[in-house]
């Protein structure tokens, strides 16, 4: 079996990571997988607590996701990749699926769903079966062979928003993508405490900026000033 290394980038998330990673360690296959958290500096109990679960904590030295994520990579010993975010859960024998669909594609990722019976989140989750980079999210989780990932140039280091969605149309140089139509579990904890229609319409007025061109640091800015409780 090749080796899958599971890359999480965290900040402040000692709450949750060593759940998820007891849970990522238990999965079938796990024993051909390392866990790695790319911590972007935390200054809670992160680092402790995935630690004490069973990841490999690598401090970055810079924060942010796009290279927290390119730093994990860089450390990784797999010839698979697959790129979670630490409040997402994939499915029990996601290893298994991610192996197979490597086989014949260059990457993909899983389809969507939240933890919160919302009927608009299960609306916007249905469309994540799509194949559309426009309905690509990084909660998604992400794989990808190392190859195509090295030949593409990894993640964009200075992407602050929509960094998974970015990398998309690069890999496809390199082979073809799929979404598999298993779904990650994701939290809804910011649809909540944001609102669930108003957080809906920031992500896509930054979306429709970012498709006109809008730099990065612009689209930062509009986050920031727009969601409560973010962590750029």
């Amino acid at each position: 079996m090749p080796l899958v290394s599971i890359i999480i980038p965290t900040y402040n998330e000692a709450a949750g990571i060593g759940a998820l990673v007891r849970y990522l360690r238990a999965a079938p296959g796990a024993e051909d997988a390392e866990i790695l958290v790319a911590d972007g500096q935390s200054t809670d109990a992160t680092a402790a607590a995935a630690a004490a679960a069973g990841a490999r904590v690598l401090p970055c030295p810079q924060r942010g996701r796009a290279p927290q994520m390119n730093h994990g990579a860089r450390h990784a010993r797999g010839e698979l990749l697959y790129f979670l975010h630490a409040d997402t859960y994939p499915p029990v024998d996601f290893l298994a699926q991610i192996r197979q669909a490597a086989c014949a594609h260059a990457g993909g990722c899983f389809r969507l769903q939240f933890d919160h019976g919302h009927w608009f989140l299960r609306l916007s989750a249905w469309f994540t079966r799509f194949s559309a980079d426009a309905v690509r999210f990084g909660d998604q989780s992400l794989f990808v062979r190392r190859a195509a990932f090295e030949r593409a140039g990894g993640f964009r280091p200075d992407m602050v928003v929509l960094e998974d969605q970015e990398i998309v149309p690069r890999l496809r140089r390199y082979g073809s993508f799929a979404v598999l139509p298993a779904a990650v579990v994701t939290s809804a904890r910011k649809y909540l405490d944001n609102g669930v229609f108003r957080l809906q319409g920031v992500f896509l007025l930054i979306y429709v900026l970012y498709r006109l061109g809008v730099p990065q640091p612009r689209l930062r800015a509009v986050y920031r000033a727009l969601i409560r409780q973010d962590k750029l």
